[in-house]
């Protein structure tokens, strides 16, 4: 999310409205119900730590530490655990 000056995109009337109850300050307009997306959609962000988490499960399965884990992809111990716990396989 940018920073976008009020100036350059609303009316001169929408502002004063607005500054009605912000005036100067910094102020979050969500996006339209239809059209929000979910952390790390637009960034691939969520997808890259899904497959992560993954890989680290798959690794664990394969014999290798929760330490060796750690150190591998810069997390502690005790996150490395919870990914495992949350990528095992619900009976």
């Amino acid at each position: 999310m940018k920073y976008e000056n009020a100036q350059h995109l609303l009316p001169d009337d929408v502002i004063k409205v607005i500054q009605q109850y912000i005036d100067g300050g910094y102020i979050y307009i969500p996006r339209k119900a239809g059209r929000r997306t979910s952390w790390g959609e637009r960034t691939g962000a969520k997808a890259e730590i899904t497959r992560r988490n993954r890989e680290i499960y798959e690794r664990y399965c394969r014999g290798e530490s929760i330490r060796q884990l750690s150190q591998r992809h810069y997390l502690t111990e005790q996150s490395i655990r919870r990914i495992i716990r949350q990528q095992k396989p619900k009976p």
